[in-house]
């Protein structure tokens, strides 16, 4: 016992202080930045490289909800119209707001005053990976970790839908998935939330265009939080909960 004290005294504080404030290391691209430079007359070789579709030239835009944060498009531009930053802050509630421009340059978090006024000092999530890479579940699970420690801010994942306050959805949700998702969603008691986290939950990423996917249920139901990221930092995810609960 002694020497668990001790341990614990060395180690110090492993917690990241301030989350808000926290920068993820250099190799880390985060939100784009758009440039007001014209594109030359018949360029379109940011569009030919994108993966995902989520570059559109009129007016040149870069959608948040389709893109996978990979340098294709910055690398191949002639003019670096597009830069990647370090900006962890992909997420909003609003999914026309998560379209960038040169003008429209931050997606925005607007919280829920009802959601606030009952989850804003604890909030316990039920998880839904919908054939995923796995990469965005690592993610989830590292929030929970020492260093990013998303507990003390009362926010926890939860084994049953039965005890959550929302639903975190992961992957591009395959038909056979469809059917799980949409009877955790059911599961959970209202009032809840609903989270898109990553490309692939909010737009089904680079599967876009897969036969194997179905995710016309989405369109029937209330979005409160779209998360970017491919997959979403621990630190993107974390402040855009604090924010939408008005943290």
């Amino acid at each position: 016992m002694i020497g668990l004290i001790k341990a614990r005294i060395n180690q110090g504080y492993q917690s990241i202080p301030d989350v808000t404030k926290a920068i993820p290391p250099a190799p880390f691209r985060g939100l784009p930045e758009i440039s007001n430079v014209s594109c030359l007359e018949g360029c379109n070789k940011c569009l030919e490289v994108c993966p995902t579709a989520a570059i559109n030239l009129s007016p040149f835009s870069i959608d948040l909800k389709r893109c996978i944060l990979c340098p294709d498009c910055e690398s191949v531009c002639p003019l670096k119209k597009i830069k990647f930053t370090q900006n962890i802050n992909l997420s909003s509630t609003d999914p026309q707001s998560m379209i960038i421009t040169s003008e429209h340059k931050n997606p925005i978090i607007t919280p829920d005053k009802k959601i606030t006024s009952i989850f804003k000092r604890s909030l316990k999530l039920r998880s839904v990976s919908a054939a995923g890479c796995n990469a965005c579940e690592l993610e989830l699970n590292a929030c929970s970790n020492v260093n990013f420690d998303m507990g003390r801010f009362g926010i926890e994942f939860v084994a049953s839908p039965r005890h959550a306050d929302g639903v975190v959805i992961t992957g591009p949700i395959s038909t056979n998935m469809a059917y799980a998702t949409i009877e955790t969603i059911k599961a959970t008691p209202s009032p809840k939330i609903l989270i898109l986290s990553g490309a692939c939950a909010m737009s089904g990423g680079p599967f876009y265009q897969s036969k194997a996917l179905k995710r016309d249920f989405l369109k029937t139901m209330n979005i409160d939080l779209y998360i970017g990221g491919c997959p979403p930092h621990p630190l993107t995810f974390i402040n855009a909960l604090l924010k939408y609960l008005g943290r």
